[in-house]
């Protein structure tokens, strides 16, 4: 591996830029969320790119992307969401390795699809580890850089680790690789682990649906409207509230789908409570996360129900088409 030290100035810091990896985990008992990258295929396939370390601290940016100086000579990829992407000006390709010198700007324009790009840089961003990762949660203002995010004039440092083999610059990722960014996203959904405080109707209603993501969809959650649930008549259990939607408080895995009042359904994403007292009618699946990180405001997403037998098979299928790209860039290399 080689080394060699260097920054990257945030000439603009974008709407909402953070430093993300692959997340705080073991903390979620103690009330801490793992944060980390939402859209974790693209997240990982920029590292691939630039030839960083699994789990590299890379930047996820919301609507709008981070405008950034280099200070030394770098490779970078842009993934995720579709956007214009210039070096001094001049367009270069996202899903790609490219190469910046001392004093180049990239720069984004505004997003034609999907709603977060993820930019790696080789080396990673090297801001201090918290609690096992360099991801930024922004509530309480821990990890990433100062446990916020971005804003102009910030200087942020850059790792000296990189593999020895970094793809070629000019490797890319074939559309075929790349994940769909569809008019409306289905997000394959597991059912409970509240459903039965909402009537059959109700449930008929949610998975039939397109629901129109509002604007109240970050990090934290993503409120849905277009329908609503109707709540099965009981006695309020002891320790839960006399609201329909109250249940004895009890943990929310992420992608929990909750429905507080009975209609706008909130998907919990990586940065939400762990627990709570809501009904929670399904969990969107792993895999299923990068799809939803990719929908805006506006955009429309339906609830699809599987078993646990197909959210596995889906998880292994997302591993599979990471050592594809990962095989990819090797025989791209071996071709230069």
């Amino acid at each position: 591996m080689s080394t060699r030290n260097g920054e990257v100035v945030v000439v603009g810091g974008g709407l909402h830029t953070t430093v993300q990896d692959t997340g705080r985990d073991g903390y979620y008992s103690l009330g801490i969320p793992p944060s980390g990258a939402m859209d974790r295929f693209s997240y990982r396939v920029a590292n691939m790119l630039v030839g960083n370390p699994d789990g590299a601290a890379a930047l996820e940016a919301t609507y709008v992307g981070p405008t950034l100086e280099f200070t030394d000579d770098r490779r970078v990829a842009v993934t995720g969401a579709s956007a214009p992407v210039t070096v001094n000006g001049e367009p270069v390709p996202t899903w790609q390795t490219v190469a910046v010198r001392a004093g180049d700007v990239l720069s984004f324009s505004m997003l034609t699809a999907g709603a977060r790009p993820y930019i790696a840089i080789s080396g990673g961003v090297s801001v201090p580890v918290y609690l096992g990762a360099r991801s930024t949660y922004t509530l309480t203002g821990l990890g990433g850089f100062e446990g916020r995010r971005l804003a102009d004039g910030d200087r942020l440092p850059l790792g000296e680790e990189e593999l020895a083999d970094p793809p070629e610059v000019g490797s890319t990722v074939e559309e075929a690789l790349r994940p769909d960014l569809p008019d409306v996203t289905l997000l394959r959904t597991m059912i409970g682990l509240c459903s039965y405080r909402v009537t059959e109707e109700s449930m008929r209603v949610f998975t039939s649906t397109e629901w129109k993501v509002t604007k109240d969809a970050d990090r934290i959650g993503y409120r849905l409207h277009g329908g609503r649930f109707d709540f099965v008549d009981r006695e309020p259990p002891h320790g839960a509230g006399s609201d329909p939607a109250n249940v004895v408080d009890l943990g929310y895995p992420l992608g929990s789908i909750q429905v507080p009042g009975g209609d706008e359904p909130i998907v919990l994403l990586n940065d939400a409570v762990t627990a709570g007292g809501y009904a929670t009618v399904g969990t969107v699946i792993s895999t299923d996360l990068d799809r939803i990180a990719q929908a805006k405001t506006g955009d429309r997403v339906r609830f699809e129900p599987v078993d646990l037998r197909t959210a596995l098979e889906a998880r292994a299928d997302r591993h599979a088409r990471l050592e594809r790209v990962r095989r990819a860039l090797r025989e791209q290399g071996a071709r230069a």
